[in-house]
């Protein structure tokens, strides 16, 4: 049984990959407004975002909101030591927390990483120290990394030559 080939974008998907780096248009019909800007048809921007999606290529589409403009002005990064087997178990209570974002696994000693963000530092620490209670973990291994000074870094990649020219259509 031979493997698929791996899925090779053209410059239509680049662009729709570059496009959805920027502001979604608040329109009725994002996807139209973003398609006419492509100069392709909607239901081609929604084909070619489900390819990009099932080839692993595009993950998600979510807003990026700003924390503070929600009253949310303390935020903590935490790393925890956990047992191998303990992982999925102790990534289900944290991920319980409606405070908790970014939770992940690494490969480190430190395998379990989330953020928590809260009113103020003390609400901070009362859900981390609820967390580590549920959990069994002790403050020893636990790093609480908050927040000294946000810094937004507002990452985009280009995805098309600097001077390409017009849109190709891949395959249908």
């Amino acid at each position: 049984m031979s493997r698929p080939a791996p899925f090779e974008p053209d410059l239509t998907d680049l662009a729709i990959l570059n496009v959805l780096q920027e502001d979604l248009p608040l329109v009725s019909r994002p996807w139209d407004a973003l398609a006419r800007r492509l100069g392709i048809t909607e239901m081609e921007i929604l084909d070619r975002m489900h390819r990009l999606e099932k080839a692993g290529i595009i993950r998600g589409i979510s807003p990026v909101l700003e924390s503070r403009h929600l009253g949310l002005h303390a935020a903590t990064l935490v790393a925890l030591r956990v047992p191998e087997e303990r992982v999925n178990e102790i990534a289900a209570i944290i991920s319980s927390y409606p405070e908790v974002s970014h939770n992940f696994r690494r490969d480190h000693s430190y395998s379990l990483w989330f953020t928590i963000a809260a009113q103020n530092g003390e609400e901070v620490q009362r859900i981390l120290h609820e967390i580590l209670d549920r959990t069994g973990i002790s403050d020893a291994d636990a790093l609480d990394l908050p927040t000294v000074k946000k810094i937004k870094i507002d990452v985009r990649f280009s995805f098309l030559p600097a001077q390409s020219g017009e849109i190709t259509h891949g395959p249908d």
